[in-house]
């Protein structure tokens, strides 16, 4: 089944947007399309399904009559079906109902059983109705009843009479009311006694392939970024679809006219205005034209800009009658045009009163300003031209804009303001400061930021107050840009002193800005390494950006609030990590900046736990997220996490580079990051893993850095490898006793194994063993084994699964993690990492999930159920049924063949490595 296009009509016809011809239509004449069809099967099923009464309801150009005929064309119900078209301002009851009884007549069921009927000057229509329920009431097989443009029926006695007949008719009496707007007839009972159909203007839109058919029809190609952006203007409206086609055959830049079709295209404004515009009253018209500046508009608004009493009631009667106005809320107080439909009113406007517009922006921006919409307020200033009010607005709300994540807004309305007019104001010149921190370059940021402090004097003193509030705040965001500690905390500090900004921040601001100062000296202390104070002035920035409604600062309080936390526990890390990037995806932030800390961060936490392709996923993320050159701790981050990923699967040499990368991201900094130092350990390990021992030797000649823990982990490394393990294990004592911090578990990990291993190399094996057990102590918890593939150390791990160890299951991963062909796996084919931690087998079975896969990693230590499901703290029935699923994928029936079969497919380490 398909909508058919009209596209094969004698010449000389004409047709229609709304699928009729000019004859029996009385639209504007279009020219008709050739060739084609338009297949509309999800709209031709609902009317197969449709209930006893069906309203179409739906504005001109909608394709309302063309869909029902090609549907009763299509579906064989041509000769079952009396269509009747009500003409225009329809008062004539009787003449109304003359025509419903020729048009049954005219079917084959009808034609048995309702009698001719002669208009006379006394004919009662509500005879007619009941002699008609008479006739019908035998009916015994469907017959449809197509009255098109039941709007124009005038007649409240004819409406009421029909009314009559849709309620009592018999079932087999099927009702198709096509109408522009909804039908006075208390259709309310069908709907609640499900006997209704509804079919509106949104159901009627074309979707981008249905407009991708009639433009092929019409023989137009066009781009899919040129086809998309005309399916949105027109809103999929089918006769604007339609016209646009037209309009675009044999057109020299058909992608140029695409970009730019709008209402006031010479055959769109022709139809409106035929079919909407000229139908009005002079007082609707003039509120229409003089409401069509605004995005949106209320009664309240309309009223001011007509000088007139009752624009909420004539909002909502446009919109019933389907004039191309639509409500924007529940309670109908808010409405829009039609995009193509405000062109045309707009043009309509520019002719008709030009010099009223500037008046008309200027008390709309009052309105706005008035009533809490800074945004449309700002706007319409500008479109006022009146520079010092919309500086003022903007200069009054623009925290407000960030906070709410509308830093893109922001940006947009601060381009609308002439570059002389930004050179002579101060208080605009803060505002592009802090557009370039969030936007572009912390240089110009800078820049933009001195000047407005010299020119601080020409600032009016009754403005001179909230523009140093918005000078502090620019200050501390590019101080913590920057990395320049001591400006973030004496700024933030300031800001969170009692009583400091109350009097000069903008009304309910104050709260605003202690969360912006609690989260950017939350972060200035995680630089410091105080972990501590930084976590606990976070969790207080995302507790007050809760209460106070602020998700955007939330999103960035959770991201660095994550990162505070891995300092001592991966898991509790992530939680938070996951929480700000579901808070960013809940309010559409997800290829915001903002959020790209917390992937990069999470992606990070991935790579240490060898969960390396949601590692992939969220990193790739946060490259899209992320403007490196306003953002470089989280760049540095990004880059650091990069290079751990390559690491892990063994690409030195592009672990190299992204560590590269990380050390220039670095440089805008002003200070050292405390990132810094894990950045620069990795980079000495992969120099080391690279056989570039002497470069290490170099760099490790310069300024002493083994006060941290990092990089006497990366001397142990070099030590190592240079056969030194004596010194190896002098470098890591001072991390092994504490006194050498590291940032998180994963490097304190790092060094236990490097001691195991040099202390195994000095053949103390009980040293040996502590130190490992330690090591893994460490990584169990979370799983992060990703320094047990850095450094391998299989025989190792061998040896103490058999003496004995309370992580038999996760040196047994540890080894899998680990084989390599006809190396340390045995000759088994190695496994490759799932999304979410699980394990594909090499051979086609079903994939064992992450949670199957942890059980099985508990399998071959015989634990017994109980003591597997409170090592995993899941409960027991949730072990069993995993452990069932994975019987299944390997085809055993008990434990022991799991073990054997999981061994056999490399899942599992072979048998001579294990406990």
């Amino acid at each position: 089944m398909g909508y058919l296009v009209n596209l094969s009509i004698p010449q000389g016809s004409a047709m229609t947007p709304d699928g009729s011809s000019q004859a029996d239509a009385r639209h504007c004449p279009v020219p008709a399309v050739r060739g084609g069809i338009v297949s509309r099967p999800g709209l031709f099923e609902r009317l197969g399904k449709a209930a006893r009464v069906s309203q179409i309801s739906a504005p001109a150009g909608s394709g309302k009559t063309f869909l029902l005929r090609s549907w009763l064309s299509e579906s064989g119900l041509a000769d079952s079906a009396a269509r009747v078209t009500v003409h225009g301002g329809e008062q004539d009851a009787q003449q109304f109902w003359l025509s419903i009884l020729d048009a049954l007549r005219d079917t084959i069921p009808g034609s048995k059983l309702v009698r001719p009927l002669t208009g006379a000057p006394d004919l009662d229509g509500w005879a007619v109705v009941e002699r008609l329920l008479e006739d019908l009431e035998p009916l015994e097989y469907p017959l449809w009843l197509v009255i098109d443009d039941v709007h124009e029926l005038r007649s409240a006695e004819a409406l009421a009479q029909l009314e009559l007949l849709v309620l009592h008719a018999p079932a087999d009496l099927r009702f198709l009311l096509v109408t522009r707007g909804d039908l006075r007839l208390r259709l309310h009972r069908l709907r609640l006694e499900g006997e209704l159909t509804e079919i509106r203007a949104a159901d009627l839109r074309f979707t981008l392939d249905e407009a991708r058919a009639l433009f092929e029809a019409a023989g137009v190609e066009l781009p899919e970024l040129a086809l998309a952006a005309l399916v949105q203007r027109t809103e999929g409206w089918a006769a604007g679809l339609r016209l646009a086609a037209l309009s675009l055959a044999g057109h020299p830049d058909p992608e140029r006219f695409a970009a730019e079709f709008s209402g006031s295209e010479r055959t769109v404004a022709q139809y409106l205005l035929a079919e909407v515009l000229d139908h009005q009253s002079e007082p609707v018209r003039q509120l229409l034209l003089r409401t069509s500046m605004c995005e949106r508009i209320s009664g309240e608004l309309a009223d001011l800009l007509t000088g007139g009493s009752a624009g909420e009631r004539i909002l909502q009667d446009l919109e019933e009658v389907g004039a191309f106005v639509v409500a924007l809320d529940a309670r109908r107080s808010w409405f829009r045009y039609h995009p193509l439909f405000a062109d045309l009113l707009q043009l309509e406007l520019r002719r008709a009163e030009p010099a009223e517009l500037a008046a008309l922006h200027g008390a709309a921006a009052g309105w706005f300003a008035a009533h809490g919409y800074p945004v449309e307020a700002v706007r319409h200033a500008q479109a006022a031209q009146d520079w010092d009010l919309a500086g003022r607005l903007l200069s009054d709300h623009f925290l407000g804009l960030v906070l709410d994540g509308q830093g893109a807004t922001a940006h947009d309305l601060l381009a609308g303001f002439p570059a002389e007019v930004v050179a002579g104001d101060p208080k605009l010149a803060v505002l592009m400061a802090a557009d370039e921190l969030f936007r572009r370059s912390l240089d110009a940021a800078g820049r933009h930021l001195a000047r407005a402090e010299r020119e601080m004097a020409s600032v009016p003193a009754d403005r001179r107050g909230r523009f140093q509030v918005n000078l502090a705040i620019t200050r501390l965001m590019l101080a913590q840009r920057r990395g320049d500690l001591p400006a973030v905390v004496e700024e933030a500090q300031r800001l969170l002193a009692p009583g400091e900004s109350a009097d000069t921040a903008p009304p309910g601001r104050c709260q605003d800005l202690r969360a912006l100062a609690l989260v950017s000296l939350g972060t200035a202390e995680l630089w410091a390494l105080r972990a501590n104070e930084a976590e606990g002035h976070l969790e207080q920035g995302v507790a007050l950006a809760r209460q106070i409604g602020r998700p955007w600062l939330g999103v960035s309080a959770l991201a660095h609030g994550a990162w505070a936390a891995s300092f001592r526990s991966f898991r509790l890390a992530a939680e938070r990590y996951l929480q700000a990037i579901e808070l960013a995806q809940e309010h559409g932030w997800a290829e915001e900046p903002v959020v790209a800390p917390a992937y990069a961060g999470l992606g990070a936490i991935r790579v240490w736990q060898m969960r390396l392709e949601e590692a992939e996923t969220l990193l790739e993320h946060a490259e899209r997220a992320l403007r490196g050159e306003v953002e470089p701790a989280a760049g540095m981050v990004l880059h650091l996490a990069r290079g751990m990923l390559e690491l892990a699967h063994g690409r030195d040499g592009k672990a190299m580079t992204a560590f590269k990368a990380a050390e220039r991201v670095a440089g805008l900094l002003v200070a050292a990051h405390p990132r810094s130092t894990p950045m620069r350990a990795h980079l000495l390990q992969t120099l080391v893993r690279l056989g570039e021992t002497g470069r290490v030797e170099q760099a490790l000649a310069g300024p002493d850095e083994t006060g941290r823990g990092e990089m006497r982990n990366a001397v142990a490394a070099l030590r190592l490898a240079q056969g030194d393990p004596r010194a190896a294990t002098a470098a890591l004592a001072p991390v092994l006793d504490g006194s050498a911090s590291v940032t998180n578990l994963g490097w304190a990990s790092q060094a236990f194994l490097l001691e195991a291993i040099a202390r195994d190399a000095l053949g103390d094996p009980v040293a040996a063993g502590r130190a490992l057990e330690q090591a893994l102590d460490l990584v169990e918890p979370d799983g992060a084994v990703f320094a047990f593939v850095l450094h391998p150390a299989p025989e190792l791990l061998r040896r103490h699964a058999r003496r004995g160890t309370a992580h038999a299951a996760l040196i047994a991963e540890i080894l899998d993690l680990t084989a390599l062909p006809g190396g340390m796996g045995g000759g088994q084919p190695s496994m490759t990492r799932g999304g979410l931690g699980g394990i594909v087998p090499p051979r086609a079975m079903q994939p064992l999930s992450g949670s199957e896969t942890r059980v099985l990693r508990f399998l071959p230590t015989y634990l017994p159920v109980p003591e597997i499901a409170g090592q995993l703290s899941v409960s027991v029935n949730t072990v069993r049924t995993h452990m069932r699923h994975v019987y299944e994928k390997l085809g055993v029936h008990s434990r022991a063949e799991a073990v054997e079969q999981a061994r056999t497919l490399g899942l599992l380490a072979p048998s001579s490595r294990g406990p």
